[in-house]
């Protein structure tokens, strides 16, 4: 049995397995924003640990057993822990702004904005210099071609973000008119 105050964080690592692994195809993976919702809700650089383990241990039963292609295992690879671990700062840098007021809110998305585009550019600029499959490709014309999948990347952070925010705010909400009606 999961303690109730695990929940939430079950909670992430189920919806990180499920759109991470691509059981669902039709859904965006959802590590970006797990990441800084960890950081957003827990302390604990444990909880950092926790899913960078899960990542990895997904990412590996993806392409030993789940037949998903290893192009993207590289010495880039490593880069990803900076990568999400600029997602769970940002969640930590936007604690202090109030969830339940709009411009708390609009600045919790705006760190998630900016920690998304900073990792970004180190998942990609590390992939071009670590990869060993750009040699002969210019920066400029690697940059024009992952640009494409900037507007992606960034949405599926934001969509799951604001979607999860929502169900706090609306099991919040639910919660106190089911109490204020006893």
């Amino acid at each position: 049995m999961i303690r109730s105050d695990l929940y939430p964080i079950f909670g992430l690592a189920v919806l990180m397995a499920v759109t991470r692994f691509h059981h669902f195809a039709f859904l965006p993976d959802a590590s970006l924003a797990v990441f800084f919702l960890a950081g957003l809700f827990w302390t604990s650089p444990w909880i950092l640990a926790l899913f960078l383990a899960e990542a990895g241990l997904i990412d590996y039963l993806a392409v030993t057993y789940g037949g998903v292609n290893s192009w993207c295992i590289t010495p880039a690879y490593a880069f990803l822990i900076p990568t999400y671990g600029v997602l769970w700062l940002g969640g930590r840098l936007s604690r202090g702004y109030s969830l339940d007021e709009a411009l708390g809110i609009a600045s919790v998305f705006a760190v998630l904005l900016g920690s998304a585009l900073i990792a970004f550019g180190l998942s990609n600029i590390s992939f071009y210099v670590l990869s060993g499959y750009f040699a002969e490709l210019e920066l400029k014309s690697y940059t024009i071609r992952v640009l494409p999948y900037l507007v992606p990347y960034l949405a599926a952070p934001l969509i799951y973000t604001a979607s999860v925010l929502a169900a706090r705010w609306a099991g919040k909400h639910w919660k106190f008119h089911l109490l204020k009606a006893s």
